[in-house]
């Protein structure tokens, strides 16, 4: 299984979300590329980059960031926040990004997605964060008519081979992943999911893995010192 540390990225600082709420934020790091130097120096080979400032704007804030830790690290590194035009995924992919990770232009501009996949094939993956099932959009603002699954069919029939689930109601509190629905997703599509939100423990980990995840990302449990990223990646890295 994949292991993603995360770097969540708002006015130019790595922080955590509670609930995806802009004003519940803890800032873990002043310097988003010092916080990729820990997490790559436990031995993470892979990053997962968000752009909380581009995902309530609609435009990049990290392009920046992403060629300074490319630059830097031999890592793998998937981001996503803010991309809703084929100039944001053409800037992300020119600055380093081995995977972009498209999220409200899914519901919204789903052709974007199909020619993003035809130009970039594997680059591109669908980032689907839900709220009671219903699939969260513009910074988890608004809430759509369509469920998880039903957007991921939506993605595989395009092309999409790679999901990157998140619930919203989990995402900050430590309280473990929704296993039930990221078992569901994989079950009903077929697709490599990523799961993300809540991971706390090793556990947690353990349960993802369980299911047969192709990744988790993990966030503040990594900043709050819950979890030990280096046994994480000894015990679970595929």
């Amino acid at each position: 299984m994949q292991i993603y540390p995360a770097v969540d990225i708002l006015g130019g600082k790595a922080v955590r979300l509670l609930q995806g709420d802009y004003n519940k934020s803890t800032v873990f790091n002043d310097d988003p590329v010092e916080a990729a130097r820990k997490f790559v120096k436990c031995g993470a080979s892979n990053l997962h980059i968000v752009d909380l400032d581009g995902a309530r704007y609609g435009r990049s804030y990290v392009i920046d960031i992403i060629e300074d830790i490319k630059s830097e690290f031999d890592v793998f590194l998937q981001t996503g926040g803010g991309v809703r035009t084929a100039e944001d995924i053409a800037r992300r992919v020119e600055a380093g990004a081995d995977r972009i990770i498209i999220g409200t232009a899914a519901v919204k501009n789903p052709d974007l997605v199909a020619a993003a996949v035809k130009e970039y094939g594997d680059k591109i993956a669908v980032g689907i964060d839900a709220k009671d099932g219903k699939v969260a959009i513009s910074g988890w603002k608004e809430v759509s008519d369509i469920t998880a699954v039903e957007l991921a069919l939506r993605m595989k029939e395009i092309g999409v081979k790679t999901i990157i689930y998140t619930d919203i109601s989990k995402d900050g509190m430590m309280s473990g992943p929704n296993i039930e629905s990221t078992e569901a997703l994989i079950r009903e599509t077929g697709l490599d999911i990523i799961a993300s939100g809540g991971v706390s423990a090793l556990r947690d980990i353990e349960r993802v893995n369980n299911i047969n995840a192709y990744g988790v990302i993990i966030g503040k449990a990594l900043y709050n010192g819950s979890l030990d990223l280096k046994r994480v990646i000894d015990l679970f890295k595929g």
